[in-house]
C-alpha cells in the first residue's frame, strides 16, 4: 500500500502540474490573441509638447502592423510611411495580463526587451531611465475605444505617482 500510495502522489501532482502549465499556457495564447488587434494599417495624428523628453510638433503617420503569430508568439512588423521600423515579438504571461515585448530593429543593432500590461481596453507599456542616480519613468498608454479606435499619450514621471504628458494622438485603423 505504501508503494501504491508513493507511486500514485506524483503521478496526481504531475496531472495537476501539467493541468496549470496548460490553463497558463492557454491564457498566455489568449493574450497573444488579443493583440492581434493592432495588425493592418492605421491612420496615426500625435501632438507632441515641449518638455526635457520631447519637442512640440504635429505630425500625421500611416503606420502598418504587419503581423503573424506562431503558437504562443506574435510578430508585428512595424512600417511607418513606407520605412520599416522595427519587427516587435510579444510574448504572455499566462498568469496575469503581463506581455514581454522584444524590440528588433532593421539595421541589426541589440534588440531591446519592454513590458505590456493589459488591463481591459487600457493597455501600457511601461520603461524608466536612470542617470546620474535619478531614474525618470515613461509609458505609453493606449485606451481603445472601439476595435478600429485607439487614444493613446506618452507620459513621463519623476516620482513614478504625477505624470507630465509628452504626446496625445489617435489612432484609427484604415479600411
Amino acid at each position: 500500500m505504501k508503494l501504491q500510495v508513493a507511486i500514485l502522489i506524483p503521478l496526481i501532482m504531475t496531472a495537476v502540474s501539467t493541468r496549470t502549465v496548460s490553463q497558463e499556457q492557454g491564457k498566455a495564447g489568449a493574450t497573444v490573441d488579443r493583440i492581434l488587434a493592432y495588425a493592418g494599417t492605421w491612420k496615426v495624428e500625435t501632438e507632441s509638447f515641449p518638455t526635457p523628453y520631447s519637442k512640440a510638433s504635429r505630425e500625421e503617420r500611416t503606420l502598418l502592423n504587419d503581423c503573424w503569430k506562431s503558437g504562443a508568439y506574435l510578430a508585428c512588423r512595424q512600417i511607418v510611411d513606407g520605412d520599416p521600423k522595427v519587427l516587435i515579438v510579444f510574448t504572455c504571461s499566462g498568469r496575469d495580463n503581463t506581455c514581454t515585448s522584444y524590440q528588433i530593429p532593421p539595421d541589426g543593432t541589440d534588440p531591446h526587451a519592454g513590458k505590456m500590461t493589459i488591463d481591459g481596453d487600457t493597455w501600457t507599456f511601461p520603461w524608466s531611465t536612470t542617470e546620474d542616480g535619478k531614474t525618470v519613468w515613461f509609458r505609453v498608454v493606449n485606451t481603445w475605444s472601439s476595435p478600429t479606435s485607439i487614444q493613446y499619450r506618452q507620459e513621463f514621471s519623476t516620482d513614478h505617482v504625477h505624470w507630465t504628458p509628452m504626446s496625445v494622438g489617435h489612432e484609427v485603423k484604415a479600411g
